[in-house]
């Protein structure tokens, strides 16, 4: 049975995961290699990514597939997006990385956009303006740094330099840059001459399931690890979380990729870069096999994870979900999309500050914090999905929810209801899941996404969540207060 390894890795934690493919039942297994914590660290002022770290935890992973039997195997890597690293001549890191929550580029966009207007940027590139994008990280970046860059590529395409030799720019985080032209299918030469970059200082655009090569040699020598061949995986995350979104074919259907982040939005073959888009703040990132990911960013469940940490973990998520399922609902709300609560220095007085500052109660228990953060959440969700809909013309009839999120059982019975919409939960293992698929669609296994999609559906189990009437006062009192807190704190640019 062949065996295939998704390296998965997000902002607070990384696994290697193995995937096998029983033709008989359809379905791929997935079983755990290895698993390791991963977060940003402050120094002298700036957050970073320790990429070595992250790297030696691959190997690790490869080691201990090794041990249980693993002779031979292809590896896909994914990752979170919008992070660089510049490569001198030598292929060497010119400097640390930077971890996009740094808040060096908070001015940025303004910065930039008396140079080029807002409107001429999206109508280039189709994504969504957030601070921490590539191109607003690269505008600040110290100039001599980039002068020396040979080459500029993201997280995952380091890592699959690291094990291969091999420079690329993978697409799916390659657009995230903000630096890619949507109609030359290129990176944009109007946003390097602005950045000061040249074309050649990027790797070559590649699409998912590409076949990069074997590990290396000496790393496969020196380290005694499995026969690799890397297949070039959908490199971001929630690329690789939409691969993994068991949808029937022929149906309307959206998602939320929830995780640290909540991505919301459709499939499509088309790019949607209007100005009523562009507004709306909704991103057109590439997907696998021609496709986009028409979708919106929303803060999260970070906000619960920050809660969380700033309790020094003593409570599992579980636990903080069934404490928010005791508190009675819509009494503290926040605009999870404002930037105050991208990295305060406490998530707890932040959402305590917000909610004096909008006249509401202050949330002074964990189940009163962490009703607040899931009510304002579906909220958001129900907002985001009317502006879906109304932005494609198209009813979505089902939500799929995805990720560590589709384990929140209360989270998806609050957006089922307040978004009057059916919701299917799971796999939360998505993305390892549609990594895997693309590297069996790549290695012939499997035929394309229609067949993958369905495997992935029978491979896990699945939660509907049908949504339930509200009582009616209840639900008015709290649509009256949600509409002006974000009237109050989400000012237009």
């Amino acid at each position: 049975m062949k065996n295939y390894i998704a390296v998965d890795i997000g902002a607070s934690s990384g696994r290697l995961v193995r995937g096998t493919l029983h033709q008989q039942e359809r379905r791929i297994e997935l079983q755990e290699i290895h698993r390791f914590s991963n977060a940003f660290t402050e120094t002298e002022g700036h957050d970073y990514w320790d990429i070595d770290y992250l790297f030696a935890e691959i190997i690790k992973g490869l080691q201990q597939a090794k041990k249980e039997g693993i002779e031979a195997c292809t590896l896909g890597i994914d990752t979170w997006a919008v992070d660089y690293v510049l490569l001198d001549d030598n292929g060497k890191r010119i400097h640390e990385v930077y971890a996009y929550r740094d808040g060096r580029t908070k001015d940025a966009p303004d910065r930039l956009h008396r140079t080029i207007s807002r409107a001429e940027v999206y109508s280039r590139t189709g994504i969504q303006e957030l601070p921490f994008n590539t191109l607003y990280q690269l505008y600040v970046h110290e100039d001599d740094q980039l002068s020396q860059a040979a080459k500029i590529i993201m997280v995952p395409d380091y890592l699959y330099y690291r094990l291969t030799g091999k420079l690329i720019n993978e697409v799916t985080n390659a657009s995230t840059m903000q630096l890619l032209n949507l109609a030359e299918r290129d990176f944009d030469s109007k946003l390097l001459g602005l950045l000061g970059l040249r074309r050649e200082q990027f790797g070559k655009l590649t699409e998912p399931g590409v076949k990069l090569g074997r590990i290396s040699p000496e790393l496969q020598r020196q380290y005694d690890l499995p026969d690799c061949e890397l297949i070039v995986a959908p490199t971001h995350d929630t690329a690789s979380a939409v691969a993994g979104v068991p949808a029937q074919p022929h149906t309307s259907w959206a998602y939320i990729s929830s995780g640290t982040w909540s991505l919301l939005g459709v499939e499509r073959r088309t790019p949607l870069n209007t100005a009523e888009a562009m507004n709306a703040n909704y991103t057109n990132e590439w997907g696998v096999y021609g496709t986009y990911r028409f979708l919106k960013n929303i803060m999260g469940l970070w906000m619960i994870q920050e809660v969380r940490r700033e309790t020094q973990n003593a409570y599992s998520f579980a636990t903080l979900a069934e404490l928010a399922m005791r508190e009675k609902p819509f009494q503290h709300l926040v605009p999870c999309n404002d930037q105050r609560f991208l990295n305060p220095r406490s998530m707890t007085e932040e959402i305590r500050a917000c909610c004096r500052e909008t006249g509401q109660p202050e949330p002074d228990t964990i189940g009163k914090l962490a009703r607040c953060i899931f009510d304002s959440l579906a909220l958001t969700y129900k907002d985001s999905i009317q502006e879906l809909q109304r932005l494609t013309d198209q009813r979505i009839d089902t939500l799929h929810i995805v990720g560590g999120g589709a384990n929140n059982e209360l989270l998806c019975q609050l957006t089922a209801d307040m978004a009057e919409i059916e919701v299917i939960a799971g796999p939360s293992e998505a993305t390892a899941l549609g990594n895997i698929a693309v590297q069996m669609i790549s290695s012939g296994q499997l035929q394309g996404m229609e067949e993958a999609r369905g495997i992935i559906g029978n491979s896990v189990p699945l939660k509907r969540y049908e949504p339930r009437p509200i009582h009616e006062e209840e639900m008015d009192a709290a649509g009256a207060r949600w509409e002006q807190i974000k009237a109050r704190l989400v000012q237009p640019r």
